[in-house]
């Protein structure tokens, strides 16, 4: 029995630039796997990638983490070119095998955290059947790409009605929000995504920070300010991240909403994946002009 499960592939990442082109692993599972394993939880991922690829399964379990990995025919690859105005133009070159229920066998979870790539990484039947043996945590970005003739199209999610009755915890960015419910207001978005089923609603605003809807009740979480911006990629998961692990430890959605802006804002200090602790994090919000970090957050 682990606290959170993560699934998702890793993915081969290449990133164009005007100055220079760099290969590396990228995806949700990596990005979320690195920033949870110094979160004092017992953590699994389960994840698939090509045979060439799989140095980056023998990175993380270097770090400690559990990594269940199966070999696909190719790994999800993506292409990423960013132009001198940092537009980003992305295509999808390869798609790895989706995942199955037979690859979790006898796992179970507290909650399971499951980060698609592309619309048709995890099936309805699949999501169900984690649905049975433990809470459901979804990062929806995956399910709102499509690939057309290798280019990363966005747009609404078919199934989204079906799976989202199974979806306890749900993080979209403001975009995404809008695309599933059609509403403009973050509000109201977060409100018809708790009537079609979901029961935790977590909604990213960047450098505006975030907003959470459980229970009834609405929960602003203010934008933590680096000091400086040296990196973004990842912060989305490095954020669900932290917002997990403290709802694991017992922390309500503000507080733990606030660590996880506070985490999320920590990584872009520094280029990669999140490799601090939470004394870090703690740290990092203490030094915030005008922040009082509760006391019950460093027990």
């Amino acid at each position: 029995m682990y606290d959170i499960c993560g699934v998702g592939h890793i993915t081969l990442d290449k990133v164009v630039t005007p100055k220079l082109t760099k290969y590396m692993p990228g995806g949700t599972s990596y990005y979320f796997s690195n920033a949870i394993c110094q979160m004092q939880l017992n953590y699994l991922l389960i994840t698939s990638l090509g045979a060439g690829e799989m140095d980056a399964v023998a990175d993380l379990q270097s770090l400690g983490i559990k990594v269940n990995a199966f070999e696909s025919k190719h790994s999800v690859y993506f292409e990423n070119i960013y132009a001198a105005n940092d537009r980003r133009m992305q295509r999808v070159l390869q798609k790895a095998d989706p995942f199955s229920k037979e690859q979790l066998n006898g796992i179970y979870a507290t909650i399971f955290h499951l980060g698609p790539l592309l619309a048709d990484d995890m099936s309805a039947d699949f999501i169900k059947d984690l649905a049975k043996r433990g809470r459901v945590s979804l990062d929806v970005q995956g399910f709102l790409r499509t690939v057309e003739n290798q280019k990363v199209i966005l747009s609404d999610w078919a199934e989204k009605r079906e799976i989202l009755n199974c979806i306890d915890i749900l993080k979209a960015d403001d975009q995404e929000m809008q695309i599933i419910t059609g509403c403009t207001d973050s509000r109201e978005g977060a409100s018809l995504l708790a009537e079609w089923g979901v029961k935790e609603v977590v909604i990213t605003f960047g450098n505006k920070g975030s907003l959470i809807y459980t229970g009834g009740q609405f929960y602003d979480i203010p934008a933590f300010i680096p000091h400086h911006v040296s990196d973004e990629t990842g912060c989305g998961d490095t954020y669900m991240a932290g917002y997990l692990s403290q709802r694991i430890l017992g922390r309500g959605p503000q507080q733990a909403g606030e660590f996880a802006a506070a985490m999320a804002a920590l990584k872009t200090e520094t280029y990669g994946p999140f490799t601090g602790t939470p004394e870090d994090v703690y740290n990092f919000m203490s030094r915030q002009p005008g922040y009082d970090i509760p006391v019950a957050s460093l027990v």
